[in-house]
Parts: C-alpha cells; structure tokens; sequence
C-alpha cells in the first residue's frame, strides 16, 4: 500500500450491502455493549464486502502508513438525527446505533474493540461533538482550542493499536490533523535520547471524575488515573524499529524534568518535525478514519460551535490486536472495559 492509496472508496453496490447489514444487525441487539453482538462481531464482520476487507487486511499488516480512509458509506441524516447537546443522557440504543455496529465490525475485523471504565461512563463506542462548557477544554469535546497532536490515551499500557473515527457529520469541513515522526530528519542524539524512559505522560482530562459519572464498580478505577497524575513512570516516545519507528506522546499532558537538558531538546526538535509534517485530514459524511496510533498523532482545529444540532459528529472506537495483555484491568476474560 503507497501513499497513493490512503483513500478506498466503496462501491455503490457495496454501500447499499454495508447498510443493509448494519440495520439488520441493530435490530437484533440491545447496544454496543450488548455481550451476544461483541460475541459474534468477527463472525459478522466476515459479511461486510471482501474490498474493504481486503484493503483494511493491508493496511494493518504492512504497518507502515500511519492512517487510511474508507469512504461511501451511506448515513441516513434523518434517522440519525441531530448533533445531539451531550453524550450522556441520551436512548440507548441510541437512534445511530447501525452506524456504531459498522464501526465495530471493522474494529472486530482488525482486532479487538474495546474501552475504559473512566471515560464516557464506560460506554464502548464513543460521541465526539462539541459540548457547551467544554469549549478551551483539551478533550474531544472541546472546540475553540486546538487539540494538540497526539497518541490516543498515550498515558496507558494498554493504550489502542488502532482508533477508528466515523464521520456522521462535517457541515464546516473542519479537519482533522494528522502527523507522523520523521525519523530521518531527525538528530541520532535525539533519536537515542527519545527511545530512553525519561518522559512523563499523564492522564488527559477525559479520564477525570468529574468529566465521568463515578459508579461503585468503576471507583478504584479513578483512584488510579489519580495516582498515575502523580507518579514517576517515565517511558519513551519512540520505540520499535530504529529506521521506522512507533512513536508515544501526547505534549499537553507531558512532564519532562527541567535538569534533563537533552530529554527537552529531543522532545522540542519532535514537537517541530510534527508540527512541520502536520496534515489536514477533512472528513465527509460516512468517512472512517483508522488510525495506526503507534505511528500516528492526532488532533483537531479549532472552530467555532454552533450547538443547534449542525456541529460536527464523530463516532470513536479503540482497536486492540491483544485482548489478554489487559486482562488483569478487566473484569473477566470478555469484559470489553480496561
């Protein structure tokens, strides 16, 4: 796959199959959470139309592009309704329920979809939009700053091999941005310096309490996103192949000691070769973005919200390729929430 191929587009016969199929399987489950439908999601997923698996199949084997688009899917603007105020609250399921079943099957067909007990309720498909209150806020739902790039829930061990984003809506053509390491600009003694554990990732905002309902079962969990604000585990930002390299970072909620005069400088030359690399990424309506999160930072905008059910609306879901190495944080060996 080149950098030519970024983009594969559904066939028109493909796209009425892909619906057909999503809307029959949301009639026969309860919601994303629904243990019969995370049960069968690989079996199902063999139903969507051989292109797109073929092309995703590529996509995840060869590592080497940092993100794709699949696009052509239909979505039904009256059925889905609009930009909704909050993602708490709402029906569940929730009227965009055949849209949340394709991104899971596409997520079962990479791997494992799965979520964390202290962001958005534990829900495993999430609601990105801008949320009134949140504007300057460095989360998903904010809107007036820029989201800094970033590696998805970089704090986390067990942090997605994969993030899949779905477009449901984009009337502003706001982008989203995009950007990998390149290594070869890079100085080796920053290279050397970055691939070292001398870097403190702390955990963003959406894993707080107060942005989350606290539930008994789930307490201990916010416990421990309080500890890991506070500890000492350094990592490193680069790690895997030494030529093409995975990359661990998210700078707004970093710390790098103020006496680690070399650690500051690596990190500053990355933070510049990334912005100097950054790509807009505008997403249309029944886009899905994936995005290889070992290779590829993220981020997002700024714009101005609306909130009269126009904004932008993505839908969110994070890709394991190893369910087990998480098993220890979940609650059973088919518990969905680390």
């Amino acid at each position: 796959m080149s950098e030519n191929d970024r983009i594969f587009t559904i066939a028109g016969d493909d796209a009425a199959q892909i619906v057909d199929l999503s809307l029959r399987i949301a009639k026969e489950y309860d919601g994303p959470e629904d243990e019969a439908l995370l049960r069968e999601l690989p079996l199902l997923a063999a139903e969507l139309p051989a292109g797109p698996r073929r092309y995703l199949r590529s996509f995840a084997l060869d590592d080497r592009l940092g993100y794709c688009i699949v696009r052509g899917h239909h979505i039904d603007e009256d059925r889905v309704g609009p930009t909704p105020e909050h993602w708490r609250g709402r029906p569940d399921p929730h009227p965009e329920f055949a849209e949340e079943i394709l991104l899971l099957l596409y997520g079962a067909w990479l791997g494992e979809p799965f979520g964390w007990k202290t962001q958005q309720d534990g829900r495993l498909v999430h609601d990105v939009f801008p949320i009134s209150g949140y504007e300057t806020e460095q989360m998903g739902v904010g809107s007036s700053e820029l989201l800094t790039l970033h590696t998805e829930d970089a704090f986390h061990p067990f942090r997605a091999d994969l993030l899949l984003l779905q477009c449901l809506r984009n009337p502003k053509g706001i982008s989203t941005i995009v950007s990998e390491i390149d290594v070869d600009r890079l100085d080796p003694t920053h290279a050397d310096v970055l691939r070292e554990d001398r870097f403190l990732i702390r955990p963003d905002d959406s894993h707080l309490p107060e942005n989350n309902v606290v539930t008994g079962a789930h307490a201990d969990e916010f416990d421990r996103v309080t500890a890991m604000k506070q500890d000492d585990n350094r990592v490193a930002v680069l790690w895997g192949d030494p030529a093409s390299p995975y990359i661990r970072l998210d700078p707004y909620f970093m710390d790098i000691p103020e006496d680690d005069r070399l650690a500051r400088e690596a990190f500053a030359a990355t933070e510049k070769l990334m912005e100097e690399g950054c790509k807009d990424v505008i997403l249309e309506p029944g886009d899905i973005l994936f995005i290889n999160n070992h290779r590829m930072a993220h981020g997002r905008r700024p714009f101005t919200a609306s909130y009269d059910g126009t904004d932008r609306w993505l839908k969110r879901v994070s890709v394991t390729t190893d369910l087990r190495k998480s098993r220890a944080d979940r609650g059973s060996a088919t518990a969905r929430l680390v």
